[in-house]
């Protein structure tokens, strides 16, 4: 069978023991290796880290480029690839003008992610004390991220109710849009029992604001109800990047026990009995509480938490916004065998429902493929996109350039 080059452009290199992003992009890259039809080229502008994922063991290129930099216009010819991925839209905007004046056939593909503009606006508005409000989704980096979803071919989304937000409040045609959560190969229901966990667990990348927010709030709010009832057990927060508001919380003489980075988090989810999120905002789907799901731990959670993760299906323990509430369910969960197992099942059906590799890989690529035979008239259906490639590449373009030419002159 013949190969076509596939390029994707990252924003960092991908983590996946740091962070959902990086088990997402790791994800995709492994639905698209099983379509056999790819040779495919990552390339970043970010510093490789001793936490990176090895793609070589997949057989991908790993290539370092540069940021406003002509070079990239030289490396992007030589390789003409037939279809380029965004990891995020601030990359499209940094490299897609030059992607599409080098290689204007090249079907492009954006994985937003998560919506930034929801994740920014319920924060803004989190940090304002006050509900979250249709108007919060209008804001300048919504400008930003819009054109750059209507620049692309296609986009990748996360999250159901992101992708209704694109469809109904920015009117997005779905030819554009596919929606792909995150994605398992198979179910392994054979996970540690009841008898052989122990304590609570936390665990998140501290980069994110909804992650500090919440371990502040298990400290101050939770922890302490959860503590009254069971003196002997533990809370442990794990997590790569904490900051010193974070590493200062740990307190062994409260259960309290701030652990950082771990090198594999699957451990973190097989030895803890109770898992807790009490995430107040963010969006897209929760990478935290879809590993609940796969490693047979019930979760205690609110509706953010929630949010795109289980459908009309159960959830595998308990959802609430109260933190009274939350700390008497997590109490519950963590004494009660029976509910403790039925709630394990229930995150064991939501997988199967609605996560399955299997259900999605032949979705992508006969996506990609219809889209790559019928690139004019797609394109045409969508021609805000075009118009806004325009207007960007005149932009950054003159921009890009001059920081180019800047930096010359300094270095000589």
């Amino acid at each position: 069978m013949n190969t076509e080059k596939l390029l994707i452009i990252g924003n960092v290199w991908p983590e996946p023991n740091s962070s959902a992003a990086g088990a997402r992009i790791l994800q995709l890259i492994i639905s698209l290796i099983s379509q056999k039809k790819f040779e495919i080229t990552f390339a970043s502008a970010a510093i490789n880290s001793e936490h990176s994922f090895d793609l070589s063991i997949f057989g991908i290129n790993e290539i370092k480029v540069e940021l406003n930099s002509s070079s990239f216009d030289i490396f992007i010819k030589n390789l003409n690839p037939k279809f380029v991925l965004f990891d995020r839209f601030m990359i499209e905007e940094q490299f897609g003008w030059r992607v599409r004046e080098n290689c204007p056939s090249a079907l492009t593909i954006l994985d937003t992610e998560d919506l930034h503009l929801l994740r920014l606006g319920r924060q803004k508005a989190f940090q304002e004390k006050r509900d979250f409000q249709q108007k919060d989704l209008f804001s300048d980096i919504a400008k930003r991220e819009i054109a750059s979803i209507l620049r692309c071919d296609l986009n990748l989304i996360i999250s159901e109710i992101e992708y209704e937000i694109l469809r109904s409040d920015f009117k997005i045609n779905p030819k554009i849009l596919l929606y792909i959560p995150f994605l398992i190969d198979e179910i392994n229901k054979k996970t540690p029992n009841f008898e052989e966990r122990i304590d609570f667990a936390f665990i998140g990348n501290f980069y994110h604001e909804p992650n500090i927010d919440a371990v502040l709030n298990l400290k101050e709010k939770i922890w302490p109800l959860i503590r009254k009832k069971l003196p002997k057990a533990n809370l442990n927060i794990y997590g790569a990047y904490m900051p010193s508001k974070v590493l200062q919380l740990n307190k062994h003489t409260d259960g309290f026990y701030i652990k950082g980075r771990i090198e594999n988090s699957k451990d973190v989810f097989t030895s803890a009995r109770v898992f807790l999120a009490p995430l107040r905002f963010g969006a897209g789907q929760k990478g935290k509480l879809f590993e609940t799901f796969v490693n047979g731990i019930p979760s205690v959670t609110t509706s953010i938490g929630r949010e795109s993760m289980s459908g009309d299906l159960p959830w595998n323990g308990f959802v609430s916004d109260d933190f009274s509430y939350f700390a008497e369910k997590a109490v519950e969960l963590y004494l009660d065998k029976i509910l403790w197992q039925k709630s394990i099942k229930n995150g064991f059906k939501i997988l199967k429902k609605r996560y399955l590799r299997a259900d999605f890989d032949s979705i992508f690529e006969y996506t990609l493929i219809e889209i790559q035979e019928n690139l004019e008239n797609h394109r045409n259906d969508n021609f805000i996109g075009q118009i806004l490639q325009n207007n960007l590449s005149n932009t950054t373009k003159f921009m890009s350039k001059w920081i180019e030419e800047k930096n010359k002159r300094i270095e000589n």
